[in-house]
């Protein structure tokens, strides 16, 4: 286990506010770092109590080539992924030397208190945080209660806060991505271990937006299988339980499949402006810092360049801002087809499955990880419907900003 403060009272270094995906990377990418004086920083995680404030276990997919930092606790990885229409085509594509990975929150969790327990100069905090702000006195400061209601109060040089937002900031296009999996076991085999079905479009397709199932096969008889939409706001828990029966009944034909567990989620993808920095010594990062795809979802990759470029920055003794997740041609490129599929201009599941079968998979890789050229982005806008596309990017300069929030059916 981490070093657990005995005073609800402390100074450290850097304090680090939630201990989910972005806040734990930023925590492993710190531990061992030395600054230009050859120190090493002091950290402090806040964690939140068991119950609503705390993230339930997740599953985190992301593309890498080789051996990363995370290695010992990929779940699966996969080297073919496989898209399909809604009218039946098939677009297949080997990965080559990249692969698909996945990692299970709890084994993450895990690897990082192993890596961090070695080290004296971290430690762990449990409270909920009411406010992170810059200190008068120099500095920030985390404050917050324990589980008694006891106050508790971090001052750092420097915090980073990854806790999600309450509301979204103003945007001109707001969609959610929500989801709800089984992890299913089946009494015969029933999947390919070395294809992961990315996006499949054979599920009744909502009125605003667009659902997929999605595969990622664990073993020949073990996967996790879920059902997404992108769309105005999350379904109720019997709409998805519906939907992911039959997906797996009569899409996947699935037989004697028993539910092991099950996982659930809502991501906000909206072209809104994500402030890096709360304050002079307070920063965002994660989701709340725009490291969130706009047009996809995808998140964990973006976290680790986030997280290294802190780390990198504490090394050279300068002010650890978070650099922007996403470039700005990404956002912008981003910001149409979320205008585009949020109108309806679009229909969601043929853009997507068209994309994947006029690309080759690693430049569409290659753009959604954010290492494409410009030429390959203009080949990849060529393959998407032009007219549409084209009325969404002139409106969106014209457009007003407006608030957005989560509504539920």
């Amino acid at each position: 286990m981490w070093n657990t403060l005995p005073v609800t009272d402390v100074d450290v270094d850097i304090a680090v506010v939630g201990a989910g995906a972005a806040g734990l990377s930023l925590a492993y990418r710190l531990a061992g770092t030395t600054g230009p004086h050859g120190a090493a920083p002091t950290v402090a995680v806040v964690e939140a109590p068991d119950g609503r404030t705390r993230t339930p276990p997740r599953t985190w997919c992301f593309w890498e080539t080789g051996d990363g930092p995370y290695e010992s606790v990929v779940r699966a990885s996969w080297s073919r992924l496989r898209v399909r229409c809604p009218d039946g085509r098939v677009a297949e594509a080997e990965l080559g030397a990249t692969r698909y990975k996945m990692i299970r929150s709890p084994d993450f969790v895990a690897l990082v208190e192993r890596r961090l327990a070695r080290l004296p100069g971290l430690h762990r905090l449990t409270a909920t945080v009411d406010r992170v702000s810059d200190d008068p006195a120099g500095g920030a400061v985390v404050h917050g209660t324990d589980a008694s209601g006891a106050p508790v109060r971090v001052r750092a040089r420097w915090a980073f806060d990854s806790r999600p937002p309450r509301r979204l900031p103003a945007a001109r296009s707001t969609l959610f991505q929500h989801f709800r999996g089984w992890f299913v076991r089946c009494a015969s085999d029933a999947f390919d271990p070395s294809t992961v079905e990315l996006m499949d479009f054979r599920t009744p397709q909502p009125a605003h937006g667009l659902s997929f199932g999605y595969v990622l096969p664990l073993g020949r008889r073990e996967a996790l299988v879920e059902y997404t939409e992108f769309s105005p706001a999350p379904l109720r828990r019997e709409e998805y339980e519906q939907a992911l029966r039959h997906y797996t009944g009569k899409v996947l034909g699935l037989d004697g499949t028993t539910v092991v567990d099950v996982e659930e989620g809502v991501i906000p993808m909206t072209d809104a402006v994500f402030p890096r920095r709360a304050g002079q010594r307070v920063f965002r990062i994660g989701t709340a810092g725009g490291a969130t795809r706009p047009a996809t979802g995808y998140t964990f990759a973006a976290v680790q360049r986030q997280s290294d470029a802190i780390a990198d920055a504490w090394r050279r003794g300068r002010v650890p801002v978070p650099p922007p997740a996403h470039a700005a041609r990404h956002r912008a490129m981003d910001a149409v087809v979320l205008r585009a599929l949020a109108t309806g201009r679009v229909s969601g599941a043929r853009f997507f499955g068209e994309l994947f079968l006029r690309n080759p998979a690693d430049r569409l890789l290659r753009f959604l990880d954010g290492r494409s050229r410009w030429w390959e982005e203009l080949a990849i806008g060529l393959s998407t419907p032009v007219p549409p596309m084209l009325r969404s990017a002139v409106e969106l300069p014209v457009l007003r900003r407006r608030d957005a929030a989560v509504r539920r059916r």
